[in-house]
């Protein structure tokens, strides 16, 4: 890794372990150093893309312009000499093929949730003059509270006059392309998305596809020809439904609009599906800090930012009168943040407006003040130094003490840094931003000489606390056994009871599948070569035990390569193995 690439990058994120690959990029597990919360961030270089740079610039162009709560938020974009940074929402439920897959096939009732809010993005989309032109599974994520949120927008397409002009690009993925795309005919997008929609609908109620051939040219033909199989499974509304969406001829095909009130689609709901986007949006660090605190506060979590670091360097930290600003000047409906610490130092800072110095401070001390306020604030929370954002608005401003602006708090919590992988970043950088209880590291340090403040002298705690945090020190990083996991969808559970027995049976099925792999501790990274040695597809198969109950479990993931290849290969694989 160029680690001047990287410079700007890690001064707001802390990057971890690739999450994906694709054929131009590579997607990483990260963390915003301010917030404390996980994104995703794609890395493409720039010379490696050649060709395919316009697609990129139409992607981030398209994900600026559609701002909706099914689609996956775009936080920031970075761009060095040699490498492009988008930074966007992470998703911990990973694709919804894998869903399909662990479900084997969705009920009806469950499937009626996710396609409105398939039907919500994609209207949203169409009504802003776009069409995906690529949807599928594998482009719909699920976020933390089981939504999905559509990506990938590097086949999108806004044509210059209408969204009804026609398009003459033949792209996207074979199995869900429309029967005048793969013709060659010109096509109107937003026709073309609802074959796809249609074709996806198939996929999550019956867990296969109507259209399928590992010939091309055979699975063109019955594309054309339109005929598919209708499992016994399916209601007589779910059949209708398909049959309008599966139409060849797309002036039959039935539109977004009508979909939006058609019958299957309203039955359990009272409403039509609501398309319309329900936030604006820009795309700078400023941007990503107030919306993934924002975030934050919606799902229940404390809210407040951090000090991104611990060695008095300067911090690219908005200030709070930043944030208000953008608040208003976006017509954003939203608590301000208010003051959280104040941060008393007698060193001279190179950001006067962002410190305030309280006559109490020590000399050669930081110590740590509480503004006035006339909100009533938890007392443990007190106690651990923390303060957390009120849900009601901050005093006026005349009422408001010392602080004018934003200050951040200096707590780190240790349990936070169990929740990642080992970071890839400098081990200078290690320190940043990983919370890490004060109160704890004191409690840790020897006896305190009387008089000596609970916040004074940092550094008698700083050894100790670079020790817990280095990745070598860090518990678990150095295990005998397979990580212990929760029970969730990509995990195959087993019968057998021993992981090493469950490993060395998947390494001996492995080579029999053509599938080379590199193994490290308990994970298996494999891939898939053409007869002429180009990578056709990666992924993992890690063995792990499962707490609840206990056994022995496969965690699968896709990284690269066809989604419902991947699925028949990791199929064969298992079922061959003796578990």
């Amino acid at each position: 890794m160029a680690v001047g690439d990287y410079d700007e990058l890690l001064k707001y994120y802390e990057l971890y372990e690739t999450i994906g690959t694709g054929g131009f990029a590579k997607v990483k597990l990260a963390r915003h150093i301010l917030t404390g919360e996980k994104v995703a961030i794609k890395i493409m270089d720039k010379n490696s893309l050649g060709n395919d740079l316009p697609r990129v610039k139409t992607e981030i162009d398209a994900m600026k312009n559609l701002s909706h709560q099914h689609i996956c938020r775009l936080y920031h974009v970075l761009e060095t000499e040699n490498k492009i940074f988008m930074v966007m929402e992470y998703c911990p439920g990973g694709e919804l093929f894998d869903y399909i897959i662990a479900k084997d096939r969705l009920s009806e009732e469950e499937t009626r949730i996710f396609f409105r809010q398939i039907v919500s993005a994609v209207a949203y989309v169409h009504s802003q003059g776009y069409a995906h032109r690529d949807l599928k599974p594998e482009n719909l994520l699920i976020d933390e509270s089981h939504k999905l949120k559509l990506i990938d927008f590097g086949l999108c397409a806004k044509p210059k006059s209408s969204k009804d002009c026609h398009l003459q690009t033949c792209c996207g993925s074979p199995a869900y392309a429309a029967p005048e795309l793969i013709q060659g005919k010109s096509y109107i997008g937003s026709e073309a998305d609802v074959w796809s929609m249609g074709i996806l609908l198939y996929a999550l109620l019956c867990g296969f596809l109507p259209f399928d051939d590992d010939n091309v040219m055979a699975l063109y033909k019955k594309i054309t020809r339109g005929k598919y199989d209708i499992p016994k499974w399916l209601s007589p509304g779910t059949i209708l439904l398909l049959e309008q969406m599966l139409q060849v001829d797309p002036k039959k095909r039935i539109s977004v609009k009508h979909l939006l009130s058609h019958p299957w689609i309203m039955q359990d709901n009272s409403c039509p599906v609501e398309w319309q986007s329900k936030y604006p949006w820009q795309y700078d660090q400023l941007t990503a800090t107030y919306h993934l605190l924002l975030a934050k506060k919606s799902h229940g979590k404390p809210v407040r930012l951090r000090l991104p670091s611990v060695s008095g360097e300067k911090t690219s930290a908005p200030s709070l009168k930043e944030l208000q600003h953008w608040t208003e000047s976006n017509d954003v409906e939203s608590k301000p943040l208010t003051p959280i610490l104040c941060r008393a130092a007698t060193k001279k800072s190179e950001n006067k407006e962002n410190v305030c110095t309280p006559k109490t401070a020590m000399k050669d001390e930081e110590c740590f003040v509480l503004p006035i306020s006339k909100t009533p604030v938890n007392k443990s929370v007190h106690e651990r130094g923390i303060l957390t954002v009120p849900n009601t608005p901050p005093p006026p401003h005349k009422e408001r003490t010392q602080c004018k602006e934003e200050i951040l708090t200096r707590t780190i919590n240790p349990e936070r840094t169990k929740e990642l992988p080992t970071a890839i970043i400098s081990p200078e950088r290690r320190c940043r931003s990983v919370e890490l209880d004060l109160n704890q590291a004191h409690r840790d340090s020897p006896p305190k000489r009387k008089g000596t403040k609970m916040f004074g002298s940092f550094e008698r705690g700083l050894d100790k606390v670079i020790t817990m945090l280095t990745p070598n020190k860090k518990k678990g990083s150095a295990r005998d056994g397979p990580r212990r996991l929760r029970a969730q969808y990509n995990v195959t559970t087993t019968r057998l009871v021993n992981p090493d027995q469950l490993l060395a049976e998947i390494i001996s099925v492995l080579p029999k599948k053509h599938v080379d792999f590199v193994q490290k501790g308990y994970t298996l990274k494999c891939q898939t070569q053409s007869d002429f040695g180009k990578v056709t597809m990666q992924f993992e198969l890690e063995v792990c035990q499962l707490s609840k109950p206990e056994v022995v479990g496969i965690r699968r993931q896709r990284l690269k390569g066809d989604a419902w290849v991947y699925k028949r290969l990791v199929e064969d694989i298992l079922s061959s193995c003796k578990m």
